[in-house]
């Protein structure tokens, strides 16, 4: 059996994926305790306010990826889809990175918008009702559906990335809207 194939069949430890879920659970609880109870550490606000303009360019890069890598894996060319989504997988995680420093510094981003209008309501959509619940299902799909591919189980991979890539695409674009929206209303 070639070495590509070696892994396909393999059953996946529950306790990785429990671990997955684990590890997300209480990645999505810390954002929730920083975003909601968390005292702001710059309450002044003068420390690194450019973060949400790069947490919108982080999450358009990660769209450029995920689109990219989508293409690639079309045309199966899979050395190139593999090189995207691990960018995707870099763009995303730096902003992980960058969206936690920007809530453990500034707490919760208020527009400062009246809360009536297409703007708000396009906002509050877009925030509250998808991209939050959506961010939270797409971690551990993401690390999971990784995990699936490093390991050569690629049957299983490519069932699951048929529902990680859009939801993940979702996220990312989503993402780029809220960022752009909260860096330049001020």
């Amino acid at each position: 059996m070639p070495a590509h194939h070696q892994h396909a069949h393999l059953r996946t430890p529950p306790g990785v994926i429990a671990g997955i879920i684990g590890v997300s659970a209480a990645a999505s609880a810390l954002i929730c305790w920083l975003v909601y109870f968390h005292a702001p550490t710059d309450v002044a606000g003068k420390h690194l306010r450019w973060l949400p303009l790069v947490n919108a360019v982080l999450n358009a890069l990660a769209t450029i990826a995920l689109v990219t890598g989508f293409r690639e894996v079309r045309e199966r060319r899979i050395l190139h889809h593999r090189a995207s989504m691990f960018f995707a997988f870099l763009f995303s995680s730096i902003f992980l990175v960058t969206y936690l420093v920007n809530f453990t510094l500034h707490g919760e981003t208020h527009l400062p918008i009246a809360h009536t209008g297409a703007l708000w309501y396009s906002y509050a959509i877009v925030l509250f009702a998808t991209h939050i619940p959506l961010a939270i299902l797409a971690l551990p799909l993401v690390l999971i559906t990784f995990f699936l591919s490093l390991t050569g189980r690629f049957p299983a991979h490519k069932r699951l990335a048929r529902w990680t890539f859009p939801i993940w695409l979702y996220v990312s674009v989503s993402g780029v809207y809220v960022y752009f929206l909260q860096a330049f209303i001020r």
